[in-house]
């Protein structure tokens, strides 16, 4: 980065919620966030849908926000977006029964450099406490969600009714992605909602497990969920198989997997033909999911297929026995085993089994809807993306920018300047692009607390030296989800790229989101540096039975690729043989 001592994007530090933390914002915001992106999306939707939300449940209230109209609940420190410690933990210490250190355990990894709470008076407010009892008495209560599902259908109808955008002109296609910014913010809003209270069900249940001598039950209470976040993976499944079956398919995956869809349209074998039509199915209904989804600078399923066929064959490489309907059904039925085991115990002490139902019934109800808010909210992301992207098309074909990703080195103000003087951006697009891709060699450090870092701070990844794990060392992390596997660890990076990585062994990963979930469904167990309390990794692995293990620091770096790992999803332990 040279002397460059700051992003153009980065933030600057309030004196109001000073404490901003990486974690779980890994999972979600895993690289640079893109200029354009961080100002139409991030900035102009997504902070005014968690301001709304967190007014909603009655958390906050507007004037308690700095700059309300235009608040801005993600810092960026080094073009890394930061979940909002300080606001989060005010949520635990308003809370009934809560507190900061209970919302930690809920949303955040446990690390040594996460800063204590500090309580200040203006924390205490007896009326923002009734307020959240209502919401709690409602999480605990509902059994619908029917703001989600309203939202779902928003979606869809948006993708049906998606014109085509060869068609229209620049200044549409600026208007079309623009138009998608208002659903951004209301999906998001109601996308938090279902997060902020989600802890309370799951809460309740480990409190339960706890009193019955075995924590470890709420694990295993949680699996089997079926979630939207799996759905695609349920598709590209299917469409797997019928590769599996047909001659002409496989044999254009072996020849050349890049060129598949190429060799498939010229092909007159009718399997070819029925492959063809469900991969664009496919892409219409699950097409925006995909790798760091809430950047429209980063390319969904749709915008690039190539990510999803390379899914697609893996799986393609997989016996019945993994599909993950079968997976599940293991899961689930386990899981009703718990449940009766758990309802019998009670029952058996003379005690109520009201408690205990009504916790696993909002647990099931907000884990499901955490997954179906994040696709609400891809969906509607993907519209402003695929519109960028045919303007981005467009630019490179007229030789205003080399490359699709230029276009979004600009901020939303600058698209009108970039349309009507494209010539007038080019130096500071070509600046910026080099700087934003240096920032990919940095790690961000993980909290910031009363003062931003520099640049300077920021550790290059090509020089953090971490040392592989010798056999018997045992790795301690989160559980995620439970069972226990033992197979090759397969360090993967990039989900678009898993090379190496072959039915049966362990998925190693820095964080997942629902691009990783096709090869989550190859594999034998997951295991991944980051992730708290309900993070995607756990949600999904346990709707497709497969043990999970969480916040496992450096486990990319620390594991050797092609070492034989035991996975205790239960325990929360790697074992390295």
């Amino acid at each position: 980065m040279g002397d460059q001592t700051a992003w153009f994007c980065d933030s600057t530090l309030g004196e109001r919620f000073p404490a901003w933390t990486r974690a779980n914002a890994a999972d979600v915001f895993p690289e640079p966030f893109s200029p354009l992106g961080l100002s139409l999306i991030i900035r102009g939707g997504m902070c005014l849908g968690l301001r709304d939300a967190y007014i909603a449940i009655g958390a906050l209230d507007w004037d308690e926000y700095e700059e309300p109209v235009r608040p801005e609940l993600w810092k960026v420190f080094g073009g890394y977006l930061y979940n909002p410690l300080t606001m989060t933990r005010i949520l635990g210490a308003r809370m009934p029964g809560a507190s900061p250190e209970l919302i930690d355990r809920a949303f955040f990894d446990d690390r040594d450099e996460v800063p204590p709470y500090e309580h200040q008076d203006w924390h205490d407010s007896p009326v923002h406490e009734a307020r959240l009892a209502r919401s709690m008495e409602w999480a605990m209560t509902t059994r619908e969600l029917p703001g989600l599902d309203a939202d779902k259908q928003l979606a869809q109808q948006l993708r049906d009714s998606r014109p085509d955008l060869g068609a229209l002109t620049d200044s549409a296609l600026h208007a079309r992605a623009r138009s998608m910014v208002p659903f951004v913010q209301q999906t998001f809003e109601n996308a938090m909602i279902v997060s902020a209270l989600s802890s309370l069900g799951t809460g309740a249940l480990g409190a339960i497990c706890e009193e019955l001598g075995d924590p470890t039950l709420a694990i295993r209470l949680l699996a089997g969920i079926e979630v939207d976040s799996a759905a695609p993976t349920h598709a590209m499944w299917a469409l797997s198989r019928l590769a599996r079956r047909s001659a002409a398919v496989t044999t254009a995956f072996e020849r050349d997997r890049e060129a598949v869809l190429e060799i498939l349209a010229k092909s007159d074998d009718p399997s070819a033909a029925e492959f063809l039509i469900g991969f664009e199915r496919f892409l219409h209904d699950h097409g925006s999911r995909g790798p760091n989804e809430y950047d429209v600078r980063a390319p969904s399923w749709e915008a690039r297929p190539g990510t999803a066929l390379v899914a697609i064959d893996l799986m393609r490489r997989s016996d019945d026995s993994q599909a993950p309907a079968v997976r599940s059904a293991t899961a689930v039925a386990e899981r009703d085993r718990v449940i009766a085991d758990i309802c019998s115990r009670l029952t058996e002490a003379g005690e109520s089994t009201a408690a205990f139902e009504a916790a696993l019934a909002s647990a099931q109800l907000f884990l499901a809807g955490r997954e179906r808010a994040k696709t609400n909210v891809v969906r509607v992301i993907n519209e402003a993306r695929m519109a960028l992207y045919e303007y981005g098309r467009r630019l490179v074909e007229r030789h205003v920018v080399d490359d699709l990703e230029a276009l979004f080195m600009v901020t939303d103000t600058e698209l009108d300047e970039l349309r009507a003087d494209p010539q007038s951006l080019r130096g500071a697009i070509d600046q910026r692009g080099m700087q934003y891709r240096a920032l990919f060699e940095c790690e961000p450090v993980f909290v910031v607390n009363g003062r931003v870092p520099a640049m300077s701070e920021m550790t290059r990844r090509e020089s953090r030296s971490v040392e592989a794990v010798s056999a018997g060392t045992v790795l301690t992390g989160a559980a995620g989800s439970g069972g226990s596997a033992t197979g090759r660890a397969r360090i993967v990076v990039d989900p678009s790229d898993p090379a190496g990585l072959e039915p049966g062994d362990v998925l190693v990963a820095p964080q997942t989101d629902p691009a990783w979930v096709p090869l989550m469904v190859a594999a034998s167990a997951v295991v991944v540096n980051n992730g708290a309390q309900g993070s995607h990794a756990m949600i999904v692995s346990r709707e497709l039975g497969i043990p999970c293990v969480v916040s496992v620091p450096d486990a990319t770096s620390i594991i050797e690729d092609g070492a034989t790992i035991i996975v205790d999803g239960t325990a929360g332990t790697v074992t390295i043989c």
